[in-house]
């Protein structure tokens, strides 16, 4: 089951998303009732997070998406397509975005670094701030005027929590997800504040993570599909193409640390909550590595198997 939010210039409405076309959720249980004569208790509005494991009405959405898989011919006059309408993020209100950095050695050694074990090391996080940086399917990035010439991307298998937690266990910690959608963790490599500032050991490390908080930066989509549609996270797929050209072409399977080993390692130190969001790192294929960096007009499609394609372009400021 594959859920998305959209927008036909009224208000934010939930559909069952298909990679050409999406189906409205109202519309969905009211084809279903027509054809079974039974209804299907779900919430009206856009809270995907409701409908998705973990939520108030998982077992009404759950039932009314194999449904529809099943008798997809039924829902055609219902379906919508992708171009007529507006694509949202759909987890508007992630209280956090958490964010990994080298999760994938190949990316670290493509940066310089030197491939690590798992158990030699520990996730590297930091935060972006959801209500500036997450960013619809679609819609524009923003090339920032203090920092224009070093944009890159990073395609990243996103992780929606279902529940809140605290120090879960890694053998338990799958049980805790809502589902899995796609980010793109856009990045300034080369951000330098106040150019004639005096040198400290740290700035390095600042000017990173200063790099990653434009707004925009956090294009999230164009679904989320269901945890128990996808059991296992770490055999998805992954590229990433800039106007036609591949770039990032991996597997999930590459991860340092697996979805369950994030999930256990960042709930040590603090509480996961119903709508998080964690961004588990990029493989190798970033522009930096080559010097090529994002301009006005190119177009990105960052795209994970059993989730679907996320489309960007980027603008000037």
């Amino acid at each position: 089951m594959r859920l998305c939010r959209f927008t036909q210039g009224r208000d934010p409405r939930a559909g069952f998303y298909f990679d050409s076309t999406l189906v409205p959720l109202d519309a969905a249980a009211r084809l279903h009732r027509e054809h079974t004569h039974k209804d299907v208790a779900l919430p009206a509005g856009d809270d995907l997070l409701a409908l998705l494991p973990g939520g108030s009405h998982s077992a009404a959405a759950r039932e009314l998406g194999g449904w529809l898989l099943a008798n997809r011919g039924v829902a055609d006059g219902a379906a919508l397509a992708l171009d007529k309408v507006q694509l949202l993020t759909p987890i508007p209100r992630a209280p956090k975005i958490i964010l990994l950095a080298g999760n994938y050695n190949e990316h670290i050694k493509e940066g310089g670094g030197q491939a690590t074990e798992r158990a030699k090391t520990f996730p590297y996080l930091f935060q972006k701030p959801p209500t500036t940086t997450l960013n619809h399917p679609g819609a524009p990035i923003v090339i920032p005027k203090v920092s224009p010439n070093h944009v890159d991307w990073e395609c990243e298998l996103g992780v929606v929590m279902a529940k809140r937690c605290k120090a879960v266990k890694e053998a338990d910690a799958l049980g805790y997800v809502a589902g899995y959608t796609v980010v793109n963790d856009i990045s300034d490599r080369k951000f330098r504040p106040n150019p004639g500032r005096e040198k400290r050991e740290k700035d390095s490390f600042f000017d990173w993570q200063h790099g990653k908080w434009h707004d925009t930066f956090c294009p999230v989509g164009p679904c989320v599909t269901s945890a128990h549609a996808l059991p296992d996270p770490q055999k998805l797929g992954l590229t990433l193409k800039v106007n036609g050209k591949t770039w990032q072409n991996s597997s999930t399977a590459q991860m340092i640390f697996p979805v369950a080993a994030i999930i256990e390692f960042v709930s040590a130190i603090v509480t996961l909550e119903h709508g998080d969001i964690i961004s588990t790192g990029t493989p190798s294929g970033v522009g930096n590595t080559t010097g090529t960096y994002l301009k006005p007009g190119d177009k990105m499609e960052a795209a994970i198997e059993g989730i679907g394609v996320l489309h960007s372009h980027m603008v000037s400021e």
